[in-house]
């Protein structure tokens, strides 16, 4: 099986992101599946690797494209001796945060990676840093090109994609209208159908006011903006259902029987979701031409340097990215052979023809 190569930018360096890095990483049989690539720096990997006390050796690379397969690779990014300040954020903690996730897309634009895992970032300490996005799901999604894209949260109880990413809650319904919601609906049968393999995918829509409106006795935007959605939707044959009242879905378990459920807003999704699958879950962003995956946790600089965050999250981000990737390459290949067989009949008739004047020659 050939190892993909899977980028990984390290995150805050004063949080938890390469603790969990190097703990998934140090289980050698990770690099069965991958051939790791890290961005960031050795100084600082090491700094952390003696926090872990893991057996963890590493390979340090110029270029993704001098990594080693069966070995760690780290791609350095900068040189500077840095001042690593465990549990705060800083402008410092920031800047090479962003130089590390600036290099890996890079790279992942260039195809010299299969996919990319992200560890966590403080948004107090981009912010410090000056840089110009809320978070990763925006900052990627610009970087590639995209008018749109989903955060995705994947487990293996429940995936719930969020229609507003992060913004003040005060807004989510200035923003919510029929077109975004369209292209958020199409986004996610794509990506089931596509990255995980479902040929007809069932999906829910959450209302956005409280038992999704009461029939408008509480807002009005389910009838006026959700509903005509999901319409629309239906008519282009997909299987969906909506607008849900949030509470009730997910109380009753009714939430099992969808394929991908869409959430009005951030908290309406991640609360569910975090409390379903909270330490095994991961952020999927969706709808982009480029695989990016990251643990379904924050940089918990309460935990740094204290050896006791759980890498699973972050283990589960690596090995989706490297299923979404390979689920890609399939899905392609399957494209191009149906293509092909979908050319043969017109050669075949051509070649049924010409033996049938052949025969009618010999005759």
């Amino acid at each position: 099986m050939e190892r993909l190569k899977i980028g990984i930018s390290i995150g805050d360096i004063n949080g938890i992101g390469l603790e969990v890095i190097i703990k998934t990483l140090a289980q050698e049989k990770i690099l069965d599946y991958c051939t790791p690539i890290v961005y960031g720096s050795s100084k600082v990997v090491s700094y952390h690797k003696n926090i872990v006390g893991a057996e963890f050796h590493f390979n340090s690379v110029r270029s993704a494209q001098q990594a080693e397969t069966g070995k760690i690779n780290i791609v350095n990014c900068w040189q500077d001796n840095v001042n690593i300040t465990l549990g705060k954020p800083s402008d410092m903690s920031g800047m090479y945060a962003f130089k590390s996730l600036e290099a890996a897309v890079a790279d992942l634009k260039s195809h010299h990676l299969e996919a990319l895992v992200t560890a966590p970032i403080s948004k107090e300490a981009m912010n410090l840093a000056n840089f110009p996005f809320i978070g990763h799901t925006e900052y990627i999604t610009d970087a590639v090109g995209a008018g749109e894209s989903l955060m995705f949260m994947v487990s293996d109880n429940v995936r719930i994609g969020v229609a507003t990413n992060h913004i003040p809650v005060s807004e989510v319904a200035h923003q919510l209208n029929k077109e975004l919601l369209l292209k958020k609906i199409a986004l996610m049968n794509e990506t089931l159908k596509v990255d995980f393999g479902i040929e007809r995918p069932s999906i829910a829509v959450l209302g956005l006011n409280p038992h999704a409106s009461d029939n408008g006795l509480i807002g009005d935007e389910e009838e006026r903006i959700i509903r005509p959605a999901v319409v629309e939707c239906k008519k282009k044959g997909m299987i969906i259902v909506g607008p849900m009242s949030a509470d009730g879905f997910f109380g009753s378990g009714e939430f099992r029987k969808y394929d991908g459920i869409l959430a009005m807003y951030h908290d309406q999704g991640l609360i569910p979701f975090k409390l379903l699958s909270f330490g095994s879950g991961v952020n999927f962003t969706a709808g982009l031409s480029i695989v990016r995956t990251s643990p379904d946790h924050g940089t918990a600089f309460e935990l740094a340097g204290k050896n006791e965050a759980d890498p699973a999250s972050f283990r589960q981000a690596m090995f989706l990215a490297i299923d979404i990737a390979r689920s890609r390459m399939a899905y392609t290949e399957l494209k191009q052979n149906a293509l092909v067989i979908k050319e043969k009949p017109a050669e075949l008739e051509g070649e049924e023809a010409v033996f049938e004047d052949e025969e009618n020659a010999e005759s």
